[in-house]
């Protein structure tokens, strides 16, 4: 069991000011393992997220006898096995906290010839993950989990997977990439049509390992028997992470900051739109391309928030990233309001009751909804918030720690290695006043 490690928030008196680079990319490192290992040839991968959740894919795939090796900081080489070069794993693999990877992996192995089984920690555990089984066992995979719907997840020996046209019950770029990713390995054409735009990394890097992915609308279909051809991928800094040192650099008065190569995804942006709604003060420099994901610099000056009503187009594209637009919205004036967001409480926490119960307990007026949340735009007190066991809870509440003229303490952080290894330090580097100490 991991040490459980808190972190201490405090006020800051002087503005952040610096330029850094947050992490790579948590859902194009993931699937720059996926990919590549199941191409042909060598992948070359620079800013790969070093962060707990990717290595457990990486782990994965080399259980399955993928040679994974890295060459530098942040820098990897896969020797890709190609489409059916994959082996049998000993045992069961383990896949911590990260559902991205036991959701891709299952449409991978579900095409399999061999026999496989998937489990994580204690909260993925708890996800559902009947979202992925009832599409593949339509294509004809024999895939189950517990009585629950949970996994652990136990995926037989593949005879034949035929391609299915699938309409997606719920905004999930996870479940649309397992049905694509299980695609590949069935006879005939797999589409799936999303009811809202959800992010398409996936599809762009489908594109460039070779495989031809027809996109209309929000449909998108491939043809099963192809093959993927390595290829060179540069990961931009994650989003996901450059939105807590957003929200940091917008509620501490005089800040100025700028965020270094960070992947700017139309899909992913959202939370960009929302500040910006909230009247932040956010824009995009040097914009550019790199490979097959748009890339800027964005520079953050502080600015006064205004509570605003959050349009539900944007919630798909901001999934990730609600926990810090929470503290956002509790140092807006006036009340925010959240709909349309029931996907929330099955995160690797519940972010809506979660954020809700650490807003009240640091002296924040919030209440859930449910498929949302109201918050009342305030001060915050200072107090002890438990992240069950959930990275971005955690690393909201960090940033929540520098409106209070008290200390916010936040238990249970280990995880914030899942998606951001060194936030800390790197915080502290812009000028946070975060402490560690562990329990």
């Amino acid at each position: 069991m991991a040490e459980l490690v808190n972190i201490q928030s405090s006020n800051v008196s002087n503005p952040l000011k610096g330029e850094v680079r947050v992490p790579g990319d948590k859902s194009i490192s993931h699937r720059s393992i996926i990919f590549g290992s199941i191409a042909k040839g060598v992948t070359k991968v620079s800013g790969f997220l070093n962060g707990e959740d990717c290595l457990a894919t990486a782990r994965a795939f080399r259980d399955m006898g993928v040679k994974i090796t890295e060459t530098g900081s942040n820098q990897l080489e896969i020797d890709g096995v190609g489409m059916h070069g994959l082996r049998a794993p000993e045992q069961t693999m383990d896949i911590g906290n990260s559902g991205t990877s036991i959701r891709l992996l299952s449409g991978i192995l579900a095409g399999q010839e061999f026999s496989s089984s998937l489990s994580g920690d204690v909260s993925l555990n708890k996800r559902p993950m009947n979202r992925i089984i009832n599409p593949l066992r339509l294509m004809g995979a024999d895939i189950s989990g517990t009585d629950k719907n949970t996994a652990p997840l136990a995926i037989n020996a593949s005879t034949k997977l035929t391609g299915i046209d699938y309409q997606l019950p719920m905004a999930s770029a996870q479940v649309k990439s397992a049905v694509l990713l299980a695609g590949m390995y069935a006879s005939g054409t797999t589409s799936v049509t999303e009811p809202a735009v959800t992010r398409d990394h996936t599809e762009r890097m489908l594109v460039s390992f070779g495989y031809d992915i027809q996109t209309v609308d929000n449909r998108f279909a491939l043809e099963g028997g192809g093959r993927l051809q390595a290829t060179s991928i540069d990961v931009p800094a994650d989003i996901s992470s450059a939105a807590f040192l957003m929200v940091a650099a917008s509620i501490v008065p005089g800040s100025d900051i700028l965020l270094e190569h960070v992947g700017v995804n139309p899909t992913r942006t959202g939370v960009i739109d929302i500040l910006k709604l909230m009247g932040a003060d956010i824009t995009l420099e040097n914009s550019r391309m790199v490979g097959a994901e748009p890339v800027a610099d964005i520079r953050v000056k502080s600015a006064p928030l205004q509570g605003i009503d959050i349009p539900p187009a944007l919630v798909p594209l901001a999934i990730d990233e609600f926990p810090v637009i929470f503290v956002a919205a509790s140092c807006a004036k006036g009340q925010t309001r959240l709909t349309e967001a029931a996907e929330l409480r099955v995160k690797e926490s519940d972010r809506l009751q979660v954020m809700s119960d650490g807003l009240n307990a640091c002296g924040i007026e919030s209440q859930t909804t449910p498929d949302g949340i109201v918050i009342e735009g305030g001060k915050f007190s200072g107090g002890q918030v438990n992240s069950c066991h959930d990275h971005r809870i955690a690393m909201a509440f960090a940033v929540a720690g520098l409106q209070t003229d008290n200390v916010i303490t936040i238990e249970d952080c280990a995880n914030v290695t899942t998606s951001f290894p060194g936030f800390v330090e790197l915080a502290n580097q812009l000028g946070f006043a975060l402490e560690l100490s562990s329990s």
